[in-house]
């Protein structure tokens, strides 16, 4: 096997193992509505985290044998893999307008990142990662207060899962400046570095669990998918001197292809909002229905409330309870 196609194969695994991370966190996102901590102490959530960390190691060793313009829109695969994955594991079927807005996504993110030149090995200087670094911090603290003040669960979700993007971008960011200046002769020189990667990692994972809850799977994953890989390309462009392939032709194309993973967001999060509408899915008549009057079963009579009556001792008459008159 050629090191293009073993790259090619790691990386469709570890996307798959990514989507199956996030279908377990989302289940435990539903399964435990209470605290925000709660996901912690459940084994699903640490079966995530591995599932997760395979992904990671994964998409490492892919990057060691194929080209980042190959390897990272592979990567975007993995909100196509979770939507099927979902529907035949956990019975969670998404919309038509959930496929195509996960679709649009896909080809932009896929068509940007392809558009952006080859990374060279070129580094950023303690200053400047420690600008990164807090600039970055600071607008994942402004994106959690703004989703915090946010009144609909979908929409606060989803800036939950763009500041859960952010975190993930410069995670990778600083995980290539390590790659690039790591020696084995001065192992500890980059342990600001190796903290800033821990830190933005661990609260990439927490902020995608706090957004999977009240927008179920797609929209966030597709929101994270895209917003880290764009944050990271971005960067990329501005600090490490990337380009746009094919000049103003290329820088064009990637507008292009930035305002159609853009709809495909825009397309998630309304299909999830007119979702959660109260009533939006539910029959009519199981909408005008009582609460309280029984449902008869398919077939059978319907059935008929017996009122208890109680026999007076003292003169022998039947009493009807008034709850019950």
């Amino acid at each position: 096997m050629s090191a293009l196609a073993l790259s090619v194969l790691l990386s469709l695994v570890s996307a798959v193992a990514y989507a199956a991370g996030a279908i377990v966190q989302e289940r435990v996102a539903v399964a435990t509505p209470g605290s925000p901590y709660a996901p912690l102490r459940h084994g699903g959530w640490w079966a995530a985290m591995a599932l997760n960390g395979l992904g990671a190691g994964l998409h490492v060793v892919a990057l060691a044998y194929g080209p980042l313009s190959l390897v990272q829109p592979l990567g975007a695969l993995t909100i196509v893999f979770a939507l099927p994955m979902a529907a035949v594991f956990v019975r969670r079927r998404a919309g038509a307008a959930a496929w195509r807005g996960a679709i649009m996504a896909t080809v932009g993110l896929a068509g940007l990142l392809a558009l952006t030149g080859g990374a060279d090995n070129d580094s950023l200087p303690g200053g400047e990662r420690t600008v990164l670094a807090l600039a970055t911090f600071g607008g994942i603290a402004l994106l959690f207060v703004v989703a915090r003040r946010m009144h609909k669960p979908v929409v606060r979700s989803i800036v939950l899962a763009t500041a859960a993007g952010v975190a993930f971008g410069a995670a990778s960011v600083f995980t290539k400046t390590v790659a690039v200046d790591w020696t084995s002769h001065a192992p500890t020189a980059e342990w600001l570095s190796l903290l800033a990667i821990a830190g933005f990692a661990g609260t990439g994972v927490l902020l995608s669990q706090a957004s999977y809850r009240g927008a179920g799977l797609a929209a966030p994953l597709a929101t994270v998918t895209v917003v880290n890989p764009v944050l990271a390309a971005a960067i990329g462009v501005t600090l490490f001197g990337e380009e746009f392939r094919y000049g103003v032709a290329g820088t064009v194309l990637a507008l292009g292809c930035g305002v159609l993973a853009a709809g495909g967001l825009i397309l998630l999060t309304t299909e999830r909002l007119s979702a959660s509408r109260p009533g939006s899915g539910a029959p009519r008549e199981s909408q005008d229905r009582p609460a309280s009057a029984p449902v008869p079963p398919p077939g059978g009579p319907a059935p008929r409330l017996v009122a208890a009556r109680t026999r007076s001792k003292k003169d022998g008459q039947t009493v009807t309870p008034p709850a019950l008159r």
